[in-house]
């Protein structure tokens, strides 16, 4: 058997090669920038998330966490500016409604030990207004988190916000489907009645 190949061709097969890699490497493009690429990937993401899946907008020592399903991205805005941005693209989204859950604490930051938790809570409370926004210990949200993050993608918006339980925590529901409505369909299945 004759392994020998002209030079000509190793030389053109080694270059092709080389043409893929470049080519390859291209398409991963420059490193994104936060304030573009966040916004980006939220429209990317919006369609594809559905019930059970979360979002949160963190403050800036959110941990990152090792969950599978759990995608943590900077986005280099303030926290307020986040949160705007992703209940608009919530609000246009028919498929999925937020269920929207703040820390507990946060009631009880003092302005003294974190200054402009005050203006930060008011900002907020205007904001989440008619949005029915539940408290929580942050540890319960967290622990919620980290099992939907087993199973479901959780996407985790850090911001450069400095102020202590400031996070924001939205469980996606489904937006044409409410609760009183699979009520009704269970309570029809159990008594075995078809439309």
């Amino acid at each position: 058997m004759n392994l020998k190949l002209p030079l000509a061709r190793v030389i053109v097969s080694v270059a092709g090669l080389g043409a893929a890699g470049l080519l390859l490497a291209g398409c991963q493009g420059p490193p994104a920038r936060p304030g573009v690429a966040w916004r980006q990937t939220l429209a990317g993401e919006v369609p594809l998330l559905g019930h059970r899946n979360w979002m949160v907008i963190a403050d800036s020592a959110y941990p990152a966490q090792t969950s599978p399903g759990v995608e943590t991205i900077y986005t280099g805005a303030t926290q307020l500016e986040t949160l705007k941005t992703v209940l608009a693209a919530l609000d246009r989204a028919k498929h999925v409604r937020p269920v929207i859950h703040t820390d507990a604490e946060l009631e009880y930051v003092p302005e003294a030990l974190a200054p402009g938790v005050g203006a930060y809570r008011s900002a907020l409370k205007a904001l989440l207004k008619d949005r029915g926004a539940t408290a929580a210990p942050h540890e319960q949200l967290i622990a919620k988190l980290d099992e939907a993050g087993r199973t479901f993608h959780v996407l985790i918006l850090k911001t450069d916000m400095t102020i202590p339980y400031t996070s924001v925590f939205l469980q996606l529901d489904c937006g044409y489907w409410g609760p009183e409505a699979e009520k009704q369909l269970r309570a029809a299945m159990g008594r075995g009645a078809r439309p």
